[in-house]
């Protein structure tokens, strides 16, 4: 079984013989992200598949926001590259989920805690502590509680 790490290096190996710059600078950057993240701490280990989901889920996240920086200070450049960096990296992440499949589980969230008690801007908590093991993964974390507090709120 092959891990999401080793496709990692398969594909920046066929990238690099490809000459494709894009891809071989972002798969580059984003496996110096997976080991810098594994000889953190105190021993060095080997991140899991979800580990290095993670790691490159926080990587397609930072170029989103760079790409919005570059976009404002007029840099149209940079921020597509940014943009296709992102685009790239996502393909490696599981489907993210559409607004209605999140709605839909964050409204059935409420119901769980409400039915808990919880009431109120103390419900973002539980509402939280239930959707988020649902949508690992699938929704970012801001996504998610705007999502939240949109359906608290109404």
């Amino acid at each position: 079984m092959t891990t999401l790490k080793s496709k990692l290096h398969d594909d920046l190996t066929d990238a690099i013989k490809a000459r494709d710059e894009l891809r071989s600078s972002t798969l580059r950057l984003t496996l110096a992200a997976i080991t810098k993240e594994e000889v953190a701490g105190k021993e060095a280990r080997e991140l899991s598949d979800d580990e290095v989901q993670k790691v490159i889920a926080k990587e397609a996240k930072k170029r989103r926001e760079a790409a919005e920086a570059f976009t404002q200070g007029g840099r149209t450049e940079q921020a597509e590259r940014e943009r296709q960096e992102g685009e790239l990296l996502d393909a490696y992440l599981p489907k993210q989920m559409s607004d209605d499949e999140l709605n839909a589980v964050v409204a059935q969230a409420v119901e769980e805690a409400r039915t808990a008690g919880a009431e109120g801007p103390r419900a973002m908590g539980a509402v939280m502590k239930i959707v988020n093991p649902k949508v690992a993964g699938k929704a970012e974390g801001g996504r998610v509680a705007a999502a939240v507090k949109k359906l608290l709120a109404g």
